[in-house]
C-alpha cells in the first residue's frame, strides 16, 4: 500500500525537527495520553513495532495503525 504524498512530505518535514519540537507538537496535536506514549515512544526514542508492542500489551498491527494515524494527524501541522 503507498502512502499519501502528503505522508512522505510530513516525514521528510519531521527530520529537520529537534526532539523537544516532535514532543511539543505531539502534546499540541495527540489528544490520547495512548498514542502520545507510543508515538513519542516510536518518534523519540526510535523504540520498532514490535518491542513498543510488547511494551504496551498490544499487538504489532495496533500499534502499526496507532503510529500511522497520528502520524498523519501530526503531518497535518508541521
Amino acid at each position: 500500500m503507498e502512502k499519501p504524498k502528503e505522508y512522505e512530505e510530513g516525514r521528510d518535514r519531521l527530520d529537520d525537527l529537534s526532539n523537544s519540537q516532535i514532543e511539543n507538537l505531539i502534546d499540541e496535536w495527540i489528544h490520547s495520553e495512548r498514542d502520545r506514549k507510543i508515538l513519542k515512544r516510536r518518534l523519540i526514542d526510535g523504540i520498532c513495532y514490535e518491542p513498543l508492542a510488547w511494551e504496551m500489551d498490544m499487538s504489532v498491527r495496533a500499534i502499526k495503525n496507532i503510529v500511522y494515524k497520528a502520524e498523519a494527524k501530526l503531518f497535518k501541522h508541521i
